[in-house]
């Protein structure tokens, strides 16, 4: 069962939802059923407790490369 992450166009709440099979979807505060499914970020634990989708550094100053400073021709 997924969880989904919307914003109401209603009233602007923010919230998350488990769904089940054929379940519609309200807003939890005012019953709306005008939501904007939102882009949720998820990630996995792994044996050594660290996050499986982390990034291991910060994207390179010079070209912007996920792979981290140095990881390019460019330095």
């Amino acid at each position: 069962m997924p969880i989904y992450e919307y914003v109401c166009k209603k009233c602007d709440h923010a919230f998350e939802l488990l769904v089940h099979g054929d379940t519609v979807a309200e807003c939890p505060e005012c019953k709306s059923r005008k939501l904007e499914k939102q882009h949720s970020v998820f990630s996995a634990s792994v044996r050594d407790g660290s996050s499986a989708l982390a990034p291991s550094a910060s994207p390179c100053g010079s070209c912007g490369d996920p792979r981290g400073p140095g990881a390019c021709s460019m330095n």
